[in-house]
C-alpha cells in the first residue's frame, strides 16, 4: 500500500498543513457547537448558525479535503502534483478567508470584512481548481474518478463565487431574488456539487483500494456522475426562477439515484474484496454513509415540515455524519503515508522501520469511533425531540472528539525518525 503514494506523493507543503489547520478547525467547531447548543434547532439564518456552517464547510470539510486531493490526485493520474507553491498559496487564502468569515459572520460584520474573507476563499477555490486542472490535463490516463473531481472543483468555485455575491448583497442588495432562496441553492450547490461529487470520485478510488477489492462495473460510476449533475443544475435553474416547489422532489431523487450507482459500485468492490475484515477507519467510512442515507431521507420531512429542527438535523447529518464521519475514518489512512515517505522512504529495506499506522495511537482511534457513533446519536436525538441539555451534552463530547483527532494528527506531523538497522530485535516508535 506503502508503495501506491510514495512514487507520485507531493511535498509535504502541499498537504501537512492542510491536515493540520482542519484539526484545529474541527475543535474550534466542537467549541462553536458548545456556546450555541441552544441556537442549533433555531432558523438557519443567524450569525452563530452560518458562523459554525462555515466553519464545517470551509475549515473542517474543505481544508482537509484540498490537502487529500493534492495528495491523492496524483495518485489517481499518475502525474506530479502540477504546483506545491499554488498548493500552499491555497491554503494560506483558505485560512485567512475561512477565519475572517467565521468571526464576521459570529458577530455579523457584514462589512468589507466579510467582503475580503469572501474573495480569499473564492480565490482559494480557483488556485485549487486550476491545480487539479493542470495535474490531470498533464496524463494521457484519463479516468472516471478524476472527472468527478475535476467537476467537484468547478462547483467548488461556483459555490464559493455565488457564496461572494451573497456577502456583497447583505450591504449592497443588487441580487434580484429573495435573499434565503438564494442562500439555499449557494448551500446545496456546494453539498451535491463540491463534497457529494469529490468524495465519490475519491471514495470510488480509495475504498476499494483499501478493501484489497475491485469492481468492473465503471458504467455504474458514470451514471453517478451524470445523474447527480443532472439533479442538480436542474435544482439549480428551478429553484432561481421559481419558488421550491414539489419538483425538487425529483431533482433530489435524481442526485440520491446517482449516489445508489455509486453505492452499489462500492457494494460490488467490497464483494470481491481480497481484505475480508474491515478495520476501524473503514467502519467510519460505513457509518457515513448511514448518515448520508439518512439526510436523503431526511429532505422531505424538510420540504414538507416548516419546524427549523428538521434543517438543522440535516445539516447535522451532512456535515457531523456524512463528512465528518468520511473525514474520520480516511485521515489516519492517508496522511501517515506522506510523513512516511518524506522520514523513512530512503531508509525501506536498510532498516527496521515503522509502518505508517505506527505513526499514531491506533488504541485511541477505537476510542474515537465509538465515541463517535454515540456523539452522532446523541446530537440528532437531542435535535429531534429539541432537548437543549442532550444537545449541550453532545457538544461537549465533540471537543472530546476533536482532542482525540487532533492529538493523533499532530503526533503524526511531528513524528522523528526512528529506526534501527536490520538484526536489531524490534523497532521502537
Amino acid at each position: 500500500m506503502a508503495d501506491i503514494f510514495v512514487n507520485k506523493a507531493p511535498k509535504e507543503l502541499a498537504v501537512i498543513p492542510f491536515y493540520a489547520t482542519a484539526a484545529v478547525f474541527f475543535l474550534l467547531l466542537s467549541l462553536l457547537l458548545c456556546f450555541s447548543a441552544r441556537e442549533l434547532t433555531g432558523h438557519y439564518f443567524n450569525p452563530h448558525i452560518l458562523a459554525i456552517v462555515h466553519t464545517a464547510a470551509l475549515g473542517w470539510g474543505t481544508m482537509i479535503i484540498f490537502g487529500a486531493a493534492y495528495q491523492l490526485l496524483p495518485v489517481i493520474c499518475e502525474q506530479e502534483l502540477f504546483s506545491t507553491r499554488l498548493a500552499f498559496l491555497s491554503y494560506l487564502l483558505l485560512t485567512a478567508g475561512s477565519i475572517g468569515l467565521i468571526v464576521c459572520f459570529w458577530i455579523f460584520d457584514t462589512g468589507w470584512a466579510m467582503i475580503v474573507s469572501g474573495s480569499a476563499v473564492v480565490l482559494s477555490s480557483y488556485l485549487y481548481a486550476f491545480n487539479i486542472y493542470k495535474t490531470a490535463n498533464d496524463t494521457n490516463r484519463s479516468q472516471i474518478h478524476q472527472n468527478f473531481l475535476l467537476i467537484s472543483a468547478f462547483w467548488l468555485c461556483f459555490t464559493t463565487t455565488v457564496g461572494l455575491l451573497l456577502t456583497i448583497n447583505l450591504s449592497y442588495n443588487f441580487i434580484p431574488r429573495n435573499h434565503l432562496d438564494i442562500l439555499k441553492l449557494h448551500a446545496h450547490a456546494g453539498i451535491a456539487g463540491w463534497f457529494l461529487q469529490l468524495i465519490c470520485g475519491v471514495g470510488a478510488k480509495l475504498i476499494p483500494m483499501f478493501l484489497l477489492g475491485k469492481s468492473k462495473r465503471n458504467w455504474l460510476l458514470h451514471t453517478a456522475l451524470i445523474l447527480q449533475n443532472l439533479g442538480l443544475i436542474a435544482f439549480l435553474a428551478d429553484g432561481y426562477f421559481n419558488p421550491m416547489h414539489v419538483r425538487m422532489y425529483f431533482y433530489a431523487l435524481l442526485v440520491f439515484l446517482g449516489t445508489l450507482c455509486w453505492l452499489l459500485y462500492i457494494i460490488d468492490a467490497y464483494r470481491h474484496r481480497a481484505r475480508k475484515k474491515a478495520d476501524t477507519l473503514m467502519r467510519h467510512t460505513l457509518i457515513s454513509l448511514v448518515a448520508q442515507g439518512l439526510a436523503f431521507g431526511v429532505i422531505p420531512i424538510m420540504l414538507s415540515n416548516h419546524q427549523t429542527k428538521w434543517t438543522a438535523l440535516y445539516g447535522t447529518l451532512i456535515f457531523l455524519g456524512w463528512i465528518t464521519g468520511i473525514i474520520l475514518g480516511k485521515t489516519f489512512k492517508t496522511l501517515p503515508f506522506i510523513v512516511w515517505n518524506k522520514r523513512y522512504k530512503n531508509l525501506n529495506g536498510t532498516a527496521k522501520i515503522p509502518m505508517p499506522k505506527h505513526l499514531y495511537n491506533e488504541n485511541l482511534i477505537q476510542y474515537q469511533y465509538y465515541a463517535y457513533i454515540g456523539t452522532i446519536v446523541l446530537t440528532c436525538l437531542g435535535i429531534v425531540v429539541d432537548h437543549r441539555l442532550t444537545i449541550q451534552t453532545a457538544a461537549i463530547l465533540w471537543i472530546v472528539i476533536a482532542l482525540v483527532y487532533g492529538y493523533n494528527v499532530f503526533r503524526i506531523v511531528f513524528h522523528q525518525n526512528k529506526s534501527f538497522l536490520k538484526g536489531d530485535e524490534a523497532c521502537v516508535i
